[in-house]
């Protein structure tokens, strides 16, 4: 187990590095482009009120004022710099309280939240749907494949062996780890407890708020009713996840209160590590959708 916690580790502080790497450049970006463009306009407004005064123009040649109402309206029912896709995805938040999304294109993101402005609670049908929705998708399927693979290179539990049926264990190891955590942790305590399972985007700030807010939600998460609380659900759903995969279909030698701990720290830190991606995920995305939407003629 230690073996693989050290991967897991690795794998997601290359993940982290790989989307801060992508994300902070046009983010840098965006901070100078602004001032450049005040400045521009404070510019010509002095050009303009250094140039004479026209005489005034007549009644008949003054512009009617009549089309500055509609304007508005307009860019309140379509939100500006939001591609067609990332519309419709607000548009299906706003309606059913989950969100369309995939980090990287293809794994599920579906419990993460970018509008959070006139969201619907979720009922406990729901929190439980919006966790099966994930664990059925062929995109978890193959990466629980990655997880097994890895687990088989490290030679974690080695009680499983190596070879096809080893492989096949410890596949069927980590899908069941990861199915209990995520149901107990996001479906049956977030139920009993009335606490909202979903992750809310931050979207602005440093690297370092932005971080802490994303490290912060194993902690601190919203409740039903749109307070603060103590995340019971994700701290004691791990822990009672760990404790079943534990002492119910890991092998007997591997039974402890060492490894109960051990695979409660590895569901902890899997979710801290999600948590990052989904915080700075966003980022990457809209920074790859200016790029095709500048190369398209």
């Amino acid at each position: 187990m230690t073996k693989r916690c050290q991967l897991a580790t690795a794998i997601f502080a290359v993940v982290l590095a790989t989307v801060l790497a992508a994300t902070l450049p046009a983010g840098a970006q965006e901070e100078y482009s602004e001032p450049s463009e005040q400045q521009g306009g404070q510019q010509q407004t002095q050009q303009q009120s250094q140039q004479p005064q026209s005489q005034p123009q007549s009644p008949a040649q003054q512009p009617a004022p009549q089309q500055s109402n509609q304007a508005p309206s307009s860019q309140k029912q379509s939100q500006p710099g939001l591609t067609p896709k990332e519309q419709r995805n607000v548009e299906h938040e706003k309606k059913t309280g989950t969100s369309k999304d995939r980090i990287f294109w293809i794994l599920p993101n579906f419990m993460s939240i970018e509008d959070v402005n006139s969201l619907p609670r979720l009922t406990a049908g729901q929190k439980f749907k919006a966790v099966g929705r994930g664990l059925i998708d062929p995109f978890e399927f193959a990466l629980i494949g990655v997880v097994a693979g890895l687990g088989q290179a490290s030679d974690s539990i080695p009680q499983y062996g190596q070879g096809a049926e080893g492989y096949g264990k410890r596949y069927a190891t980590a899908y069941a780890d990861n199915a209990v955590e995520n149901f107990m942790a996001s479906a049956v305590l977030p139920s009993l407890l009335h606490q909202d399972p979903r992750y809310y985007e931050l979207g602005h700030g440093g690297v370092l708020r932005r971080a802490g807010h994303a490290v912060g939600r194993i902690f601190i998460t919203r409740t039903d009713s749109g307070g603060t609380q103590f995340n019971y659900s994700e701290v004691f759903g791990a822990g009672i996840a760990a404790g079943i995969s534990t002492y119910s279909y890991h092998p007997n030698g591997d039974r402890g209160v060492g490894t109960v701990v051990n695979v409660w720290g590895t569901q902890i830190g899997w979710d801290c590590a999600t948590y990052m991606l989904k915080e700075f995920w966003p980022d990457l995305r809209r920074k790859h959708e200016r790029k095709s939407a500048a190369a398209q003629p």
